[in-house]
């Protein structure tokens, strides 16, 4: 649906948009993955993040900053095993890391991506 000529929202809801587009600029809703373990999650959870960003016309090489929220900073390492095979050699975004509550008490990982659309 677009608002108006500037922003166009993608999946929208009462509550947000999966993907928001503005001047170039491509916002995705916070994204979650299925699995037991921080990796699996993380893996799940980046998938997701490489179909949204597929569906708003861009891909993982343009992503320019990205907010990873952790359960516990002690799945650091496992987090980023994962993003490090994902992420392409010199495409790097801008990133921070914190530790904080999730919605649902399985969670692990979120990650907020924030990348740039033709």
């Amino acid at each position: 649906m677009k608002v108006n000529d500037m922003i166009e929202r993608i999946e929208t809801n009462a509550r947000m948009s999966k993907i928001v587009k503005h001047n170039g600029t491509v916002y995705l809703c916070g994204q979650v993955g299925e699995g037991a373990t921080v990796a699996d999650q993380t893996r799940d959870c980046l998938s997701r993040v490489d179909a949204l960003l597929e569906r708003a016309g861009t891909s993982k090489d343009r992503i320019l900053q990205t907010i990873i929220w952790l359960s516990d900073m002690s799945d650091f390492a496992e987090m980023n095993a994962v993003w490090d095979d994902w992420m392409p050699e010199g495409a790097a975004p801008a990133r921070a890391c914190g530790e904080a509550k999730l919605a649902r008490d399985t969670l692990k990982v979120e990650m907020i991506v924030t990348a740039a659309c033709d």
